[in-house]
């Protein structure tokens, strides 16, 4: 049984529309006018158990609204959502035993309270004992090191800190899937490195299914085996980085530096090249071409009767440049 199914998930919204006009407070007692907002469009998707999935799009994309028809917070308009073979609206407190969710910009933590003193309420409201709590509590600390800031009040907490407690509370009752919303927002560059080394290993170690959302690529780009992207509701690609590379067609960028100065043929311009000539220096020109097109041993048997080749260096396209050509 799949981990996650979406089968025609649509949510639509009412949203006012301001009356206009000479009496529009006293019409607006009366008669509220409203419009139809489609957030979510036909999605179908399933993610398979222990899978890292990223999944993105732009503000209003539909990406939160999502997330609640998972977790049990919003009713599709139509179509289906499962869990574990269970359904968020109609089995919510067994759902939510399978699922644990970080939003970057909330905590579950109480602010005032030391940090042990939160997992213990949390225990509570799951009905964890005592032994269950310890031995959760043992694991998650071996990843995410708790135990250096045990009794520190939350609201002392550096921002990767809470992060990571926040990690250990969504994880304390053991759940099967874990859904975050922005988990590095805010971060700095040592504390997003930690969060993601902490996720890959809840991933690889302990065979979490993960269902990320972020604005964040290099995230993506470094934890995520497979992306989802959706724009206006709908679901625009569901593949690997990869593939999603391959689709867009972004050039990649060969680099050849030379010994000497080099020498371009004069029917240059009339030849048909498997690459594009971008740049062109003294001794240097970097060239463009689509690696599902051609090879790279292809461009350098070219580009080496140019000259003595001293040096290669290839850039490939920037994840970020990928999914903006999506949307």
């Amino acid at each position: 049984m799949k981990m996650v199914e979406a089968d025609g998930l649509e949510k639509s919204f009412l949203v006012p529309v301001p009356a206009k006009g000479r009496f529009r407070n006293l019409r607006g007692l009366f008669v509220r006018p409203a419009r139809k907002v489609q957030a979510v469009k036909s999605l179908h998707f399933s993610i398979e158990r222990g899978e890292f999935v990223g999944y993105i799009g732009p503000n209003g994309a539909g990406k939160s609204t999502t997330i609640k028809m998972l977790c049990g917070i919003l009713h599709p308009t139509r179509g289906t959502v499962r869990v574990d073979g269970l359904s968020p609206q109609k089995q919510r407190q067994q759902v939510m035993r399978k699922i644990g969710v970080v939003f970057g910009q909330r905590t579950q933590l109480w602010w005032d309270l030391p940090l042990k003193d939160s997992f213990d309420i949390l225990a509570a409201m799951y009905r964890l004992d005592r032994t269950h709590k310890r031995r959760q509590l043992d694991r998650l600390d071996e990843v995410l090191k708790l135990r250096e800031f045990w009794d520190m009040p939350v609201r002392k907490l550096s921002l990767g800190q809470r992060m990571r407690g926040d990690l250990a509370a969504a994880l304390l009752h053991d759940p099967e899937l874990l859904v975050l919303d922005e988990p590095t927002i805010g971060l700095d560059v040592v504390a997003k490195r930690q969060i993601r080394d902490h996720l890959k290993e809840l991933n690889g170690r302990f065979g979490k299914t993960v269902l990320l959302t972020t604005h964040d690529m290099d995230d993506i780009e470094q934890l995520c085996r497979r992306v989802m992207v959706i724009n206006r509701g709908e679901l625009l690609f569901d593949g690997s980085i990869d593939r999603l590379r391959e689709r867009i067609g972004l050039p990649t960028v060969i680099r050849v530096s030379y010994r000497s100065e080099v020498r371009l043929p004069d029917d240059l311009p009339a030849r048909r090249l498997p690459f594009e000539l971008i740049e062109r220096g003294p001794r240097e020109v970097a060239v463009g071409c689509n690696r599902s097109e051609t090879s790279a041993m292809d461009v350098l048997r070219v580009v080496g009767e140019w000259g003595e080749v001293d040096d290669v260096r290839m850039e490939e396209p920037a994840f970020e440049d990928v999914v903006h050509r999506v949307y």
